[in-house]
């Protein structure tokens, strides 16, 4: 196997990357280098079941690093609050002494053969020869929902419009139009009201869709006049020269406008997601994800497994940690189709360690 080194490695890409056009035999592929894959990596990897993460992106971290980099998350056991760029590093340290590799910048294309002898290429001409697949592709490719707004392409060029935040810093003493009803739209009021001038705070209806916690102190910020309300408003139009943003433009349904003066607009309404070409591998689907059987993972075709937000069933919590519970299961499902005539003796990690820990 082939290996390059561009020089331009993050601080996520601590092993080699591998070249495109490449030929690779392993007993487990897994789809998606988001937290719940990165955490499959892992327990795969314990139990001496080799693997290859491949993302369509250029580096590891899914959503965590694409779309929330420095948002604290709570719900992390152990991690009172840790942001999402943090959790990756983590779970990138977690994987590193059994130097899982990785095939960064690609999207999986094409799908033959059976459990036990799969056949995977990718849109750079990959082929990946494999036993077991593990798809942990988040709500599969992702992009922003975008308001239908004159000119909003050559503002977000500019990064006047935005859906996500990857440095908090970038904001201070701005100001800020947040647009959206729903957790994040919340979450980052309250978080970018430490630092910017001034938030307006825009939505459709006068009641938000965020955790109660959230709420009370969404409620306390508006008292304190750190964030204004701005409801029952939708967005109508962008100001300025159409590189740096003046203002924006909004209006409730009865068509009274108001102007906003804001230096930046951060629209989050929700995400457009894409299974791709896994859509078309026979698999069966349900709203954009993939059921799966509870105590396995596994999907209806047999060998291939699903993960993380991509996979649904009764009683399913759209959680980091249960991603993290569905990787375990899956890894340990996986050891009889790798090692057919082989029991798996069960073991702790307190027992068996990690490479290095000796």
């Amino acid at each position: 196997m082939t290996h390059k080194d561009n020089g331009k490695c993050s601080r996520f890409r601590r092993v080699a990357l591998i070249m495109s056009g490449a030929t690779i035999s392993t007993d487990v592929v897994i789809i998606g280098a988001g937290p719940a894959g990165l955490f499959a990596a892992f327990q795969c990897s314990m139990l001496k079941i080799g693997c290859v993460l491949v993302d369509a992106l250029d580096e590891i971290g899914g959503q965590c690093v694409a779309l929330y980099p420095e948002k604290p998350i709570y719900d992390i056991p152990a991690c009172p609050a840790i942001e999402g760029a943090q959790l990756i590093e983590r779970l990138a340290e977690q994987i590193e002494p059994f130097g899982v590799e990785r095939l960064l910048g690609r999207r999986i294309e094409g799908l033959s053969g059976a459990s036990g002898d799969f056949h995977l290429t990718t849109d750079k001409g990959d082929t990946l020869r494999t036993k077991a697949v593990i798809i942990a592709a988040g709500a599969g490719a992702f992009g922003p929902n975008r308001p239908p707004l004159e000119d909003l392409t050559t503002y977000e060029t500019s990064g006047a419009v935005r859906y996500s935040v990857r440095r908090k810093a970038e904001f201070a003493d701005k100001s800020l139009v947040i647009a959206g009803g729903g957790d994040s739209a919340i979450d980052w009021a309250l978080s970018l009201s430490r630092i910017a001038k001034k938030i307006y705070l825009v939505h459709r209806r006068d009641k938000f869709r965020a955790a109660p916690e959230s709420l009370s102190q969404l409620e306390e910020a508006i008292a304190r006049g750190v964030v204004e309300k701005i409801t029952p408003y939708q967005l109508k139009g962008l100001q300025g020269d159409g590189s740096r943003l003046a203002g924006v433009e909004v209006a409730t349904l009865t068509g009274e406008t108001r102007l906003l003066e804001a230096e930046h607009l951060l629209a989050f309404f929700g995400l457009a997601t894409d299974l791709g070409p896994i859509a078309q591998w026979g698999i069966d689907q349900n709203r954009s994800t993939i059921p799966v059987v509870p105590s396995t993972c596994q999907t209806s075709l047999p060998g291939i497994f699903a993960i993380g937000d991509i996979a649904s069933y009764p009683g399913k919590l759209k959680l980091i940690l249960q991603g993290f519970s569905e990787g375990a299961m899956a890894a340990h499902a996986i050891y009889p189709i790798v090692n057919p005539h082989q029991a798996l003796h069960f073991e702790y990690s307190t027992s068996k360690g990690v490479p290095g820990s000796e």
